[in-house]
């Protein structure tokens, strides 16, 4: 007797529990539209992950630069790879980051939204990427060649902004830097702040 009352109990209250489980779960539903992106929204300054890649070694630190209409801007685009490739000696290259300083740059692009997925695509079309760099004294002319790894996008999900480029060779002084292994610059996830 005992058993019944007390598998009868368990039941009533598991049946409590799923009928209380559906009810919140209906609720939840029309509170959770995500609102469809628009172009405009991919406009604004953005901070996120840079991970760079030129063969073994990876690097990451966090990033700030800005969309506006057509263009990424970058204030202080990442050259810390491109300056070790042209200067194999580790204290030069130092002193030369320090005396580069800031290099901007502007990534621009074209975009297409796509409403039936909630997100905007970007196709880049990357410029050269040119500042001097001293070596022993003398500024040298750097002629970086920017490439596209793919489309990037901005997801209404989330509202990331999520692309990546490399640099696909070197020039220093009108010469192709030889034994050059490309840098990939990734940047996975960027909000806006």
């Amino acid at each position: 007797m005992k058993k019944l009352i007390v598998l009868k109990f368990f039941a009533a209250i598991l049946a409590v529990g799923v009928i209380f489980t559906l009810f919140t779960s209906c609720l939840d539903d029309n509170d959770a539209e995500i609102p469809p992106v628009r172009l405009e929204d991919l406009n604004g300054n953005y901070r996120g992950r840079l991970i760079t890649v030129q063969g073994i070694f990876r690097t990451e630190k966090v990033i700030d630069f800005k969309t506006k209409k057509d263009t990424i801007s970058f204030t202080e685009f990442p050259v810390k790879e491109i300056v070790k490739s042209v200067i194999k000696d580790p204290v030069k290259a130092e002193q030369a980051l320090a005396a580069i300083g800031k290099v901007a740059y502007n990534l621009k692009y074209t975009s297409v939204l796509h409403a039936d997925k909630n997100l905007v695509e970007l196709t880049f079309a990357p410029g050269k990427l040119k500042f001097q760099i001293p070596v022993d004294g003398v500024s040298k002319n750097a002629v970086i060649t920017l490439a596209a790894q793919e489309k990037g996008y901005f997801a209404g999900l989330d509202r990331s902004l999520r692309f990546g480029l490399k640099a696909e060779k070197i020039e220093i002084d009108g010469t192709e830097l030889s034994l050059y292994e490309v840098i990939y610059y990734n940047f996975p996830y960027n909000l806006k702040y």
